[in-house]
């Protein structure tokens, strides 16, 4: 029997508020850096597809010319129904996504339009792409004021190796002065700095975002951008080190995202051409890192796109549609909610995978959701941090349009507010529009 046994007097407490002072003391640098650097997902809208276009090829009338030249490659080959059927959609899951991939394709096809001015561009005289960027300065301006703008775009100027700086700083410089010249930037104002291989072609990016705020009298931090990954640089640098988490760091706050170049990064890897993939290991690997090096930042993580179209025979138009909608809903799987299209007939396949991810997964999650809110036992013992994960699916769901806050609310028992607040996230504007 222990010597205290007999004691009747409750156990005390023996670390007091000195000791608490000294910790907090302790761990006031990791407080900071927990608050400042991880902040976490800001719970905003994030598009589920981004679509390139040569810069030269935009007009204000795009984003419906692509969904109904989406639409025709359906008919052409059937229906929608008959391609979710092909796809191997659950009957039910189709029923319920089609009618609302339709209706995605005649009212918002195009999510995120980011107008091209490095690869899919080329290299052209200056006063070419002068002319070009200031004409896509007046096509987004345009398509903004008629209502016609995607809820993102931008632009992708040429990279900041040497050859090639001095013509994408003048191309973004152009671009903003001609967008400024029509009224104020567009809140869904994407721009996108490719084949970055230093953290010190981030700090370059910041330090013009910094000249380019003061020049037009923007806010300070107004002007954020996302990294391309396509480089091995970026993933292992040559001291050992992984750049592509130091440069979020480093961006003091304008990494928005960072972006799988599946070709790019295929190629500098050595892998040959008919196996480079966005499934490849060495694509697994570079998004592995990429995902743990964003964790808790709040920047998003797009996958890249596959260069094989659903053109041709019915039989090679089926394949690609098959692939295309297997390598979006594998991306989905593995955490990465945006994607890359390249053309308009990738669209349905896009939608319908993403559709039927969320519908999918929506009856267990929500199920889980309200017994955990309503404290309920179950067949799974979900903690808080699974809660979280299962609250930010469907809310990720609500946001793309694959769910209804109607129907969350009834499966739940949560409001759009309540369903921010357990996916730890702060309400936005998209949600007060939502929940109208």
């Amino acid at each position: 029997m222990s010597p205290r046994s007999g004691n009747s007097n409750p156990p005390q407490s023996v670390l007091g508020a000195d000791h608490l002072a000294r910790l907090d003391a302790a761990l006031a640098d990791t407080d900071r850096l927990l608050a400042a650097a991880y902040p976490g997902d800001d719970g905003s809208r994030q598009p589920v597809s981004t679509v390139y276009i040569p810069a030269d090829r935009c007009v204000p009338a795009l984003p419906g010319t692509w969904g109904e030249d989406a639409l025709a490659a359906l008919a052409a080959y059937g229906s929608l129904a008959e391609l979710a059927d092909r796809l191997g959609l659950d009957p039910d899951v189709a029923g319920a996504v089609v009618p609302l991939v339709e209706a995605k394709l005649r009212t918002e096809p195009i999510e995120d339009l980011r107008l091209d001015f490095e690869d899919g561009y080329g290299s052209r005289p200056d006063d070419e792409e002068d002319g070009h960027a200031r004409q896509a300065a007046a096509a987004v301006a345009g398509a903004v004021a008629a209502g016609t703008a995607p809820p993102f775009v931008g632009i992708r100027f040429k990279s900041f190796e040497a050859g090639t700086r001095a013509r994408g700083v003048r191309t973004l410089d152009l671009f903003l002065a001609g967008l400024l010249a029509a009224g104020p930037l567009p809140d869904g104002l994407v721009l996108t700095l490719p084949k970055v291989s230093t953290v010190d072609q981030v700090e370059a990016m910041v330090y013009v975002c910094e000249l380019l705020e003061d020049a037009h009298g923007l806010p300070e931090g107004r002007l954020r951008f996302e990294v391309q990954v396509e480089t091995p640089q970026l993933i292992l640098a040559a001291n050992g080190t992984v750049p592509a988490a130091q440069l979020i760091h480093r961006g003091r706050g304008r990494v928005s995202a960072l972006h799988y170049g599946t070709y790019d990064y295929s190629d500098a890897v050595q892998i040959a051409a008919p196996y480079q993939s966005m499934e490849h290991p060495a694509a697994d690997y570079a998004k592995a890192v990429m995902q743990v090096a964003a964790a808790g930042t709040g920047v998003r993580l797009s996958d890249g796109s596959t260069n094989i179209l659903p053109l041709g025979t019915p039989d090679e138009i089926r394949s690609a549609w098959q692939l295309h909608a297997r390598l979006v809903r594998r991306s989905l799987e593995r955490g990465f909610y945006q994607g890359w299209d390249l053309h308009p007939a990738q669209l349905p396949t896009r939608f319908l995978a993403t559709y039927a991810f969320y519908r999918e997964g929506f009856d267990v999650a929500a199920a889980r959701l309200r017994n955990y809110v309503q404290k309920r036992g179950g067949s799974v013992l979900d903690e808080p941090a699974t809660a979280r994960a299962l609250a930010r699916f469907v809310r990720r769901g609500l946001l793309c349009g694959a769910l209804t806050e109607t129907e969350i609310t009834q499966e739940t028992g949560l409001t759009g507010v309540e369903l921010t607040a357990l996916a730890a996230a702060r309400p936005t504007a998209a949600d007060e529009k939502v929940q109208k």
